[in-house]
């Protein structure tokens, strides 16, 4: 079994799936999904698939559900920002966000909340 090569499917709860496919469609500008047999709605992300499924009362991670690999997240944080995608803003010891963007080293990262209270991210590599 060769996990390493296998594609990966994502998989994040939603309490309303018309109200999260307009988020995921139009506020982020993800191309036109897939509706699947078992009530998922899938959409193709690079080489990994983002399944949004249906759950009462959904479930809320503490923690990042996903997080999109870009590579000139000012640009991607004024984009989204302007589509009304709104980013969390951390003040806390080593995690400081400066215009929604945190500096991690030899990362960048900014986060944001879908509309079924999910924790998404943005994050971009680059150079120590």
């Amino acid at each position: 079994m060769q996990l390493s090569a296998a594609p990966v499917t994502v998989m994040l709860p939603v309490i309303d799936l018309a109200r999260a496919r307009d988020f995921y469609e139009h506020s982020l500008g993800l191309s036109a999904g897939e509706a699947q047999a078992d009530g998922k709605y899938s959409y193709h992300c690079g080489a990994t698939t983002l399944a949004l499924f249906p759950k009462d009362g959904g479930t809320r991670a503490e923690h990042t559900a996903l997080s999109f690999e870009v590579h000139d997240i000012h640009r991607c944080v004024t984009e989204l920002a302007a589509r009304g995608v709104v980013f969390e803003d951390y003040n806390l010891p080593g995690l400081l966000t400066v215009d929604h963007i945190c500096e991690l080293g030899a990362e960048r990262a900014a986060w944001f909340k879908d509309t079924e209270g999910n924790i998404l991210c943005l994050h971009e590599e680059h150079g120590p």
